[in-house]
């Protein structure tokens, strides 16, 4: 334990020291939010309306729809961008020491995956801030209750990034990759738009995808679904169906669980090799 304390707090002060890389981890989500919830909320509304007729068009808040997935969104890129210190580290010799030292490589890879996901859940609490300067109104008690799945999401996804900067050499490989991967995983998630009338080999990768089951996890519990029609869930997508059947929360999170200890043991093995 003292091992993961001590590498979780060294990443957890590193980030914040570094007021460049703090800012510039908010600007991707921001900027999506004032394109897509501002730019694309009209239009969306407007189909809504026309569709399903003037109810159901005022109904339906996009914006609404879209902050869960904004949220899920800075939990993934701050998740998997985290793993770039390791990378820094071996650079300056760091790792090599980390390696040689009687701490066991789950430690190693625990430890990093608990800063990171401690980095990306601050963050994501901090975009909490913009609700009311957006005119939205989630209850208070659905933001608590959301705080400890975002805290599991930004694990399992730290475990990704662990295990491509486990073997990754530079900082612009890792980018580089990082980046082909990021923006399928957020398209095809859900986050931004619905996802439920995809092409068969579509359909199969938003199945695939962690963060799909991510921000469905998280628009059930900050959306009051009760009070949205049948027809509005099932045109933009809220009830995520899987193998014909509508998955429950708690098959999400054991989903999300399961992927997190996944990667953590990959991780873990790939550390081993870069210290054979």
């Amino acid at each position: 334990m003292e091992g993961i304390l001590a590498i979780w707090q060294r990443d957890l002060t590193k980030f914040f020291r570094d007021k460049a890389r703090l800012f510039g981890s908010f600007t991707m989500p921001i900027l999506f939010l004032l394109i897509f919830g501002g730019g694309m909320s009209g239009t969306m509304e407007n189909m809504m309306t026309g569709s399903m007729g003037a109810a159901g068009g005022a109904e339906f808040n996009y914006v609404e729809f879209v902050f869960p997935g904004i949220v899920a969104m800075t939990l993934l890129m701050t998740s998997i961008f985290s793993a770039l210190s390791i990378i820094e580290d071996k650079d300056f010799g760091y790792m090599k020491e980390i390696l040689v030292s009687p701490i066991s490589r789950v430690s190693i890879a625990v430890g990093k995956m608990l800063g990171a996901a401690t980095v990306a859940t601050i963050q994501g609490i901090i975009l909490f801030i913009l609700i009311p300067l957006i005119g939205l109104s989630y209850d208070y008690m659905a933001l608590l209750q959301v705080i400890p799945f975002m805290f599991l999401l930004g694990s399992a996804l730290s475990g990704l990034g662990l295990l491509f900067a486990s073997f990754i050499r530079s900082t612009q490989g890792f980018q580089m990759t990082v980046q082909i991967l990021v923006m399928p995983m957020i398209f095809l998630s859900g986050a931004l738009f619905p996802v439920n009338n995809m092409p068969a080999w579509m359909d199969f990768i938003v199945k695939i995808n962690p963060i799909t089951y991510g921000v469905d996890v998280m628009k059930k519990i900050m959306i009051d679904l009760e009070g949205v029609s049948p027809v509005v869930r099932e045109a933009m997508g809220l009830d995520l169906m899987v193998f014909g059947r509508q998955v429950s929360v708690f098959e999400e999170i054991l989903f999300i669980l399961g992927f997190a200890v996944l990667l953590v043991l990959l991780a873990t093995l790939s550390f081993r090799r870069a210290n054979a």
